[in-house]
């Protein structure tokens, strides 16, 4: 395993050369939030493939091959794994091109239509019975995970917008933690069924393959994570989206769509476990990336916190989530709920 800058360029070149890539043009394609990154290569004779390096031990390619084969197998567009170096974390995949929702909804593409498309794939997806969908070794998101995950909010996002080293007492802490396990507790006795649920389900990980039929023309990018958890959880993550404005008559009529395809499901407790799990992501993701600024140095992400604020306020209205949103109206003012105004890249608060 490479540890050293210098030794992983090696050792990058040597996964390239040892498949027949290295004389590629290499350029950098949009990263994410995580240790990945990726690069476009491009071959005489016009042929292109993307180089995802994941650096371990922050990075595990394994979970992205086996989920990757498993949806393949299921009848969705994901890029194909073409070579892997497991303990370097080296991947080569099929390019599925530039068209990402992202790219394309800036450039004035018609918006319902392309989110109805997801959200076809999200219904195949959920038709298929959980022996079929959900593949061996896929995590549950259970109620421990969400918990930790709610707790990134006080650990990260409200020392950095506050400026003062411990924004809440132990008591306040132990309150917080226990408002969020009866929330927690109620969503997971709703009679809501379990699915694979990708879990970074939004348009930056989102393409359109027009040549493809069916969902297969929608192709999915990044799916590594991928839990066990409500079949509520991709559509909110979609339709509720920190990285932009949708307008609530599209969400409805795309959550109408696809409430249409089950018309088994319980209205109320889809309603319920949506809310509830509509609080939790944004409590993480406003912890996150606090925490990637704060820790990391990326500051990027900051401009959406008053957005993914406001999601959290609209979803904390839901009675299931009635001490969680007391709990916010008592120790978090309206003043912190927005981004850090003066974040200090690498160093924790």
């Amino acid at each position: 395993m490479t540890t050293q800058p210098e030794t992983r360029a090696a050792a990058m070149r040597r996964f390239l050369a040892a498949h027949g890539w290295e004389r590629a043009e290499r350029r950098p394609l949009a990263g994410d939030a995580s240790f990945r990154r990726y690069e476009r290569l491009s071959a005489a004779g016009g042929a292109r493939a993307v180089l995802m390096d994941a650096p371990p031990p922050h990075e595990d390619v394994r979970p992205f091959v086996r989920l990757a084969r498993h949806l393949d197998r299921l009848g969705f567009s994901v890029p194909t794994v073409l070579a892997m170096e497991e303990a370097d974390g080296f991947l080569l995949l099929e390019d599925l091109g530039d068209e990402t929702y992202t790219r394309l909804l800036a450039a004035g593409s018609d918006e319902k239509t392309l989110y109805q498309r997801a959200v076809d794939v999200l219904i195949a997806l959920h038709r298929c019975p959980p022996a079929r969908a959900i593949p061996p070794e896929t995590p549950l998101y259970d109620r421990d995970r969400l918990l930790a995950e709610a707790g990134f909010l006080p650990e990260w996002h409200l020392p950095a917008v506050s400026g003062l080293p411990m924004p809440v007492s132990a008591a306040a802490r132990a309150a917080y933690d226990d408002a969020w396990r009866n929330a927690l507790k109620t969503a997971s006795e709703l009679s809501v069924p379990n699915t694979l649920v990708l879990r970074d389900f939004h348009v930056d990980n989102l393409m359109v393959l027009e040549d493809r039929p069916g969902v297969r023309a929608c192709g999915l990018l990044d799916f590594q994570d991928a839990v066990v958890a409500p079949v509520t959880y991709d559509l909110m993550s979609l339709l509720e989206d920190a990285r932009r404005d949708m307008a609530p008559s599209l969400v409805t009529a795309l959550t109408r769509h696809y409430l249409d395809a089950f018309p088994d499901l319980d209205r109320e407790a889809f309603a319920a476990s949506w809310a509830v799990l509509a609080a939790q992501r944004h409590t993480r993701v406003v912890g996150v990336f606090t925490r990637l600024c704060v820790r990391d140095g990326k500051s990027a992400y900051l401009h959406h916190i008053p957005r993914v604020w406001g999601l959290l306020e609209r979803a904390c209205r839901h009675p299931a989530l009635a001490a969680v949103a007391a709990w916010f109206d008592h120790h978090v003012p309206s003043v912190w709920r927005c981004a850090p105004a003066f974040p200090r890249p690498g160093t924790r608060p």
